[in-house]
């Protein structure tokens, strides 16, 4: 590898009043989330003619006062100015909690119980009874799986990326995608070391992180971190920073990467060479950056390709895909991203769709340009992952030129 390098189109009219009001309702949402997470789970687990015995009714309505006033409380002492790890579990777990509930209430209260009664099973009261134990059930069982698969070293998930201007020497070239490992107050230090040995029997050309490492500081997630700098690759390892670097001190995570071997590509960008021909890796830090207020922390695409040949294939990281209305404009090859999760807990998977452009896998955008969005390695938050896997991705490189006999 070789180090060469130290607009947005605007919104259409018609797109700006609908993304004001989506805007305007994000600000209430933090007030609002809670109270339906909570409220409606309890209306329809316990006071939509189930008659139980009024203890039971008391019970279960003050527990479900507790995650209202609780969950909030927690998660603002655990993510908030005092960063108590255990608070954090405890709000993060209620969070997932919550939500699953929620979902499944809504989902069973309205197509279970008419069912219920088209079928003749029961009377109203046994029909509200079996949509209760059913949304408990179904809870409970989505909870401890999703636990194991958040907890779980993620799968490897290996696929052809054709690039129609990738070199001959440059075929099979194999990439590994990392991100969104978000190291926190679940200690994931043994779980850090595995991944890096799964990744380190790929053997990879080129390893990516394409950020979001840790929710916390570098000095604070330090040792859940150490294990990247196990990680090997023939050429380079490569990392670009995510939005969550920027709610903690992004600078130090930079630092601590460039510390165990990493090349930070801060827009700029690396020259990988192989049978003769070159790829272009480049990266840019991530689009909440600017907002920031680090000084020199942008996303700034012309300044990560400043110098590069333009006849040569672009391989971009960039945290979120919503980057990728920039690549394509440029004529970039290929983008790495993550930020999405992949939704982690369903359905919330249709929120992100809100915010981004691509949820998981590999879209093409523009006249060329695919992006790769990863489903990410760890999990934010809430310790569950339902229906949306964690991955390690190992990207093939494929060019559509046969190699020249010698």
């Amino acid at each position: 590898m070789t180090d060469t390098s130290n607009t947005r189109p605007a919104d259409s009219e018609a797109q700006a009043p609908r993304q004001s009001r989506l805007h305007r309702l994000m600000r209430y949402l933090p007030l609002i989330a809670p109270v339906l997470l909570w409220a409606v789970p309890c209306w329809v687990l316990l006071h939509t003619g189930q008659h139980w015995p009024l203890p039971v009714t008391l019970v279960g309505t003050v527990l479900f006062a507790l995650g209202l006033v609780g969950m909030p409380l927690a998660m603002m002492r655990g993510h908030g100015r005092r960063q108590q790890d255990r608070a954090a579990i405890v709000g993060d777990t209620l969070l997932g909690t919550s939500w699953v509930l929620f979902t499944w209430s809504i989902l069973l209260g309205v197509l279970l119980r008419p069912a219920l009664t088209v079928a003749g099973v029961g009377e109203s009261q046994d029909q509200a009874r079996i949509v209760t134990w059913a949304v408990l059930g179904i809870t409970a069982v989505l909870l401890a799986w999703g636990y194991a698969e958040a907890r779980r070293v993620p799968r490897v998930r290996r696929l052809d990326v054709h690039l129609p201007r990738l070199g001959a020497g440059l075929d099979g070239t194999r990439v590994v995608l990392i991100t969104d490992t978000h190291y926190g107050p679940l200690d994931r230090t043994r779980w850090s070391a595995r991944v890096c040995e799964t990744v380190n029997t790929l053997e990879a050309d080129l390893v990516c992180h394409t950020g979001d490492i840790a929710d916390g500081t570098a000095e604070r997630r330090r040792a859940q971190a150490v294990p990247l700098g196990t990680v090997r690759a023939s050429r380079a390892r490569v990392y670009v920073t995510g939005n969550h670097e920027y709610y903690s001190e992004a600078q130090g995570w930079v630092d601590l990467m460039g510390e165990l071997g990493w090349e930070p590509l801060r827009n700029r960008h690396l020259l990988l060479e192989r049978g003769g021909d070159t790829l272009v890796v480049a990266g840019v830090d991530d689009v909440t950056a600017e907002s920031s207020g680090l000084a020199g922390h942008r996303a700034h695409l012309a300044g990560a390709l400043n110098g590069a040949d333009p006849d040569l294939p672009v391989l971009l990281l960039a945290h979120q895909p919503k980057f990728i209305d920039r690549a394509a404009a440029d004529g970039i090859d290929l983008q790495l991203s993550g930020h999405t999760h992949g939704g982690q807990i369903w359905p919330f998977h249709h929120l992100v769709r809100i915010d981004q452009p691509a949820l998981a896998g590999l879209s093409h955008h523009g006249a060329r340009t695919l992006l790769y969005t990863s489903r990410g390695t760890g999990f934010w938050g809430p310790p569950f992952r339902v229906f949306a896997p964690s991955e390690i991705t190992l990207l093939v490189l494929r060019s559509p030129h046969l190699p020249t006999s010698p």
